[in-house]
């Protein structure tokens, strides 16, 4: 199982009640539902679903829905919404499923981030590996990190005021309090008018490189067939569309190491990469010697 607990803003009963209110342009969710046609994909398993949006959204068109969530605050959000008896939900994480062979599974939202452990990252990944079909894929989203935008996460830019229906005024703002490295830590802070209740929730995301989720992928068995931009938010984000493959076939190269033997050489490369921080040396070395040892298979569609 994932270790770390679920933050306060998706957990706390007041305030997963209230997240799709201070959330509500997922205009976001569009271009996912866009490739779970293009890739016409029936079933899907929604990996992070908070307060199941995406996951109601693609039970409304069609879709065969499994969605999870660590959370149970979010959940019972969800599966209390209209529609929800379409969707299987489970409080859980992808390292924990049932057996299930789903054509498409999903992280929107940059739930990717939100796992910022890295031995959870790889539980994650395997997991979503493991109840994908040969041939099923796996689509999310990460920022990308040169656009540094924690820069924006301040009282000044995200402070809002919103009138709830049934619960009154709420106040709410985010503000960055720590960054090391990779890892981005944040305050949400929510007021209630009608009572005057002060709730806060911290978070730590991590904002990994495109070549280390791609490393990432490949370790786990993933083919990536893709990474586009996201179309809302164009320069920002890294989405990428990785690929169970159906079978190995031998046209020249094959994998030179074991699964396992490129977790391990994963698990170097995090910390051989910091301790080189510490020296001076560059990322693309650690980077380079990795995709030297780690040759992705050719393999069929």
């Amino acid at each position: 199982m994932v270790s770390r607990m679920p933050d306060d803003i998706f957990e706390h009963p007041r305030l997963a009640a209230i997240y799709d209110a201070l959330d509500p342009d997922r205009s976001d969710l569009d271009a996912y539902a866009a490739i779970a046609e293009e890739l016409g994909a029936r079933r899907v398993l929604d990996i992070g679903c908070g307060t199941g949006t995406f996951a109601l959204l693609l039970a409304r068109r069609g879709h065969k829905v499994i969605a999870v969530d660590p959370a149970a605050g979010s959940i019972a959000v969800a599966s209390g919404k209209p529609g929800a008896e379409r969707v299987q939900w489970i409080h859980g994480d992808a390292t924990g499923l049932p057996p299930m062979e789903v054509d498409l599974a999903t992280m929107t939202a940059n739930v990717a981030q939100a796992i910022a452990d890295p031995q959870d990252w790889r539980e994650t990944l395997r997991g979503a590996y493991k109840a994908l079909r040969a041939g099923g894929h796996l689509v999310f989203e990460t920022r990308d990190p040169a656009y540094r935008a924690w820069q924006e996460w301040n009282r000044a830019a995200s402070y809002s005021q919103t009138d709830i229906p049934g619960v009154g005024p709420v106040e709410s703002w985010v503000e960055v309090t720590d960054v090391s490295g990779p890892l981005v830590t944040f305050c949400s802070t929510v007021v209630f008018a009608s009572d005057g209740e002060v709730l806060t929730s911290d978070s730590t995301l991590r904002f990994r490189e495109r070549d280390e989720v791609e490393v990432s992928l490949t370790a786990q068995g993933f083919v990536v067939d893709e990474v586009r931009g996201a179309p809302d938010r164009p320069g920002r984000e890294f989405v990428f569309l990785a690929r169970r493959p159906r079978r190995a076939r031998n046209a020249g190269y094959l994998p030179l190491v074991s699964a396992e033997t490129a977790e391990r050489i994963h698990r170097w490369h995090e910390n051989a990469y910091r301790a080189g921080q510490a020296e001076g040396r560059s990322e693309q070395t650690f980077t380079y010697l990795h995709r030297t040892l780690i040759v992705p298979p050719e393999v069929s569609r």
